[in-house]
């Protein structure tokens, strides 16, 4: 369904999407009851998410006169998509004659928010929209914000732009989009968006970039023109509690920059990644433990990126937890974590943070496993390094002794 952009009344100020169900907290500020609910009952908030105010009722009253304006409006926003889907003509002749606006009036944002309605109809507009050059047109004006004139109106409609870019398709197959987005000065506005722009903005921004990161695209320019921040903020991305999708599109992101170098690496855990993610794992779903758990394993192939994960007091514990609690796919990265502590940094503390918070009975429950597989030999050469020493430990459970004369006979 296509819809001309809602009115900002009509947004959650949290998630910024559509009010399906709008309700009134004690500050008198309306949000959707989902996501007012997720604030306070789930991540345990004591404020006001727009003013910030301490809040000591969480009562939340129903707002039907809203909920019947959005539906009102939704009504009028179908009646006009009817209209448009019955014209392709009009649609095309619609695209050229808003691009000619955007090109020429400075006031670009309405243009723009009418333009995302017409690309929000489908493949076949989207389509015509690049044919007629329209990439070109919303990259100029994403770069524009790198002139020094540059001001609020102009950030604004580099906002409204990216909520367009997103949504089209960009591949190497695609050419010229690609091309487009992958210039310095495009991926620099991008990289200052994602630090300065709005929520939507944002989440817009790391799509794209995760489009991107699916390719062969070189990231070097960015991190040596970003620096940390760059790094800085695809961490808080991460650590947003509210929208899942721009934190798993972060996560995947951090995933394809590590894997492109070791320089990478170490920015990643200068800028403080494996303290977050230590932090951020506890309360973490499964396909976004696992995601953070690679982002860990990839950080952990560096000597500083060990050091980060034992000196964290929650560090070996966290990894601990994870393995056989998850996922088969988080055991396996688990795993593959303690096998690099226990090969490159097998201090005494850590030799006994492993026993002493689970790790050395989850391994060794884990040599039962039928068959063969990488999983279950890095479990035996940790065995192999270290069995003799956490079986002299007083705390070593009595019952695993037994288990220590298998796993020798396996070595």
């Amino acid at each position: 369904m296509a819809m001309d952009f809602p009115p900002y009344h009509f947004r959650c100020p949290i998630s910024m999407e559509l009010m399906k169900d709008p309700v009134t907290i004690s500050t008198g500020v309306t949000y959707e009851r989902v996501s007012i609910e997720k604030w306070f009952f789930t991540y345990k908030k004591k404020t006001c998410p727009a003013t910030m105010q301490r809040i000591e009722n969480f009562d939340t009253i129903p707002n039907h006169t809203l909920k019947r304006l959005i539906l009102a409006w939704q009504n009028q926003e179908d009646s006009k998509s009817s209209e448009l889907l019955n014209s392709p003509s009009d649609k095309h002749e619609e695209i050229e004659a808003l691009l000619s606006t955007i090109m020429s009036s400075p006031f670009k944002v309405s243009s723009l928010k009418k333009l995302r309605s017409i690309i929000d109809m489908g493949e076949e507009t989207r389509n015509d929209f690049i044919s007629c050059k329209g990439v070109e047109v919303l990259v100029q004006i994403l770069d524009q914000t790198l002139t020094e004139n540059s001001d609020f109106v102009t950030f604004r409609a580099s906002e409204e732009a990216l909520c367009i870019l997103h949504q089209l398709p960009i591949s190497e197959e695609e050419g010229d989009s690609f091309k487009l987005l992958s210039k310095q000065d495009s991926t620099r506005s991008m990289a200052i968006m994602l630090q300065r722009g709005s929520a939507e903005a944002r989440l817009h921004t790391i799509t794209i970039f995760k489009k991107m990161a699916k390719t062969n695209y070189d990231w070097n320019f960015v991190i040596q023109d970003q620096g940390l921040d760059f790094f800085k903020s695809l961490l808080e991305l991460v650590s947003d509690e509210i929208c899942s999708k721009a934190s798993s599109c972060a996560l995947e992101v951090l995933i394809e920059i590590l894997r492109a170098s070791k320089k990478n690496k170490l920015k990643a855990i200068e800028a403080g990644a494996v303290c977050v993610l230590i932090e951020l794992l506890p309360e973490s779903s499964r396909s976004r433990c696992e995601k953070m758990l690679q982002v860990i394993k990839l950080l952990c192939e560096c000597a500083e990126g060990r050091l980060a994960l034992v000196e964290h007091g929650m560090g070996i514990v966290v990894i601990s937890k994870k393995m056989m609690h998850i996922s088969n796919v988080a055991t396996k990265i688990g795993v593959k974590i303690m096998w690099l502590v226990c090969n490159f940094h097998p201090t005494e503390t850590v030799l006994e943070e492993m026993l002493i918070y689970g790790s050395v009975k989850k391994l060794l429950a884990l040599l039962h496993m039928d068959g063969r597989s990488s999983t279950k030999d890095k479990v035996v050469k940790i065995f192999r390094l270290h069995g003799n020493s956490w079986k002299r430990y007083p705390c070593y459970p009595c019952d695993l002794k037994g288990y220590l004369g298998c796993v020798n006979e396996i070595c």
